[in-house]
């Protein structure tokens, strides 16, 4: 199969739910979390994905949670996760854990998403607007959770479809079990392309 170039005319890196509670080790799920961040060393991947995006120039969308007392004001049945969720107020709007984490803050030139409320950051939000609005037509996809909204992102964005990309060290999980079960099972069912970030930063080319 030939391998696949990345426009920086057409394409979008999304970085989604990079966030204090996930991210900081003050974070309400830091716990969680914390020692799948240090084994997968996700910060330090993140980093060095954001900055060759940025010097390529890559047009980045941040894809963020947030959550408020009326979030599930229609939904009969929410989900245990976010029953707990909001008890603790977790990615709770206008409160620090719902703030970016400061290392990925996003510049003026960014394109902030507004917040899902669940995992597919697609619905009730503008990212397939925004998508549309810049012309989008490959979606790399980076954050967290691995099974979770990274991989909603990605199922949605191909039903809409847009080119889908995983990138395999760019994301991290609660688990080994869910993380591996992301990267090995659905990733390769729902993306076009399943790489590395220096093999994603080795096909840009410029518009």
């Amino acid at each position: 199969m030939m391998q696949e170039n990345y426009a920086t005319s057409d394409t979008a890196l999304l970085l989604v739910d990079l966030l204090n509670d996930f991210l900081d080790e003050n974070g309400k799920l830091a716990q969680r979390i914390g020692p799948m961040l240090k084994k997968t060393d996700l910060v330090e991947h993140l980093k060095r994905l954001v900055k060759g995006a940025r010097e390529k120039g890559v047009k980045i969308f941040y894809v963020p949670h947030g959550l408020h007392e009326h979030s599930f004001d229609d939904v009969t049945h929410i989900h245990p996760r976010w029953q707990w969720a909001m008890e603790n107020k977790v990615f709770w709007m206008g409160e620090w854990g719902s703030d970016f984490y400061p290392v990925f803050k996003p510049r003026d030139e960014d394109v902030i998403v507004s917040r899902h409320r669940t995992f597919d950051s697609f619905v009730n939000t503008d990212l397939l607007a925004k998508l549309r609005e810049h012309k989008i037509e490959k979606v790399v996809l980076a954050g967290l959770t691995s099974h979770t909204c990274v991989e909603s992102a990605g199922r949605h964005a191909l039903e809409e479809g847009f080119h889908v990309t995983f990138l395999t060290d760019a994301v991290a999980e609660f688990t080994e079990e869910a993380h591996n079960a992301a990267r090995e099972l659905s990733y390769p069912t729902f993306g076009h392309e399943v790489i590395t970030i220096d093999e994603f930063l080795a096909r840009v080319e410029k518009a």
